[in-house]
């Protein structure tokens, strides 16, 4: 994690903890950079960002305050909320777009990795860890992410798998059968990535969502 993103996950803390309300100023560079521990570049970075996705207002003479409309929920925790219907339409929004991307830009190393990936699912799935299984799993994923080369992409899908382990590890109650009975696609999957064959990765993760419950 970069450090001006340390700095943004200790303001959004301190802000769900109540330290700073909607509409309040927050201290100034100086005062910032002493209590994060971090340079004047680290918090200038965070602020922007925080400025552009709409939780802080940046007044020029006045100072930096908290939106008025800024919710206090943050996305992940409303996400966690969400139910497995709406999380699985947009893992299916992000991952289309990643698969048919990896199939076209995937390098040799991208591949191996990814194999590796599938190899730890199968090992995963014999060994009966619903644990592993969900580690595995999002692994896989986020490496045919990764071998998207759309940087963008592979951090919203990096973000999402938080919230997707929760939704794996509260429907594999009895054991390891849903990760066991979709492997096969995985394989398939695979193999359409390595083939640079986009519209086949796209139709075989179409078949993985549908499966998915």
């Amino acid at each position: 994690m970069k450090l001006y993103e340390k700095v943004i996950s200790l303001i959004k803390k301190d802000i769900s903890q109540g330290k700073y309300k909607a509409g309040e100023k927050i201290p100034s560079e100086p005062e910032l950079m002493k209590l994060y521990g971090v340079g004047r570049s680290s918090i200038r970075e965070a602020i922007k960002t925080m400025a552009i996705s709409g939780i802080l207002k940046v007044q020029q003479g006045s100072g930096t305050f908290i939106n008025n409309s800024f919710q206090e929920v943050s996305i992940e925790q409303r996400l966690r909320r969400a139910d497995f219907d709406d999380v699985n339409a947009v893992r299916r929004l992000l991952e289309k777009e990643i698969v048919k991307l990896a199939a076209q830009n995937r390098t040799e190393e991208h591949l191996q990795e990814i194999e590796q990936c599938l190899e730890n699912r199968k090992l995963a799935i014999q060994n009966e860890d619903p644990q592993l299984c969900a580690d595995a799993d999002i692994a896989f994923h986020t490496a045919i992410a990764k071998a998207s080369l759309n940087t963008v992409l592979s951090d919203l899908y990096y973000s999402f798998t938080l919230i997707m382990r929760n939704f794996f590890l509260a429907r594999e109650k009895q054991g390891i059968s849903r990760f066991a009975m979709n492997h096969h696609l995985h394989e398939q999957l695979f193999k359409a990535i390595k083939n640079q064959k986009p519209s086949q990765s796209q139709s075989v993760l179409q078949r993985i969502l549908d499966n998915n419950y």
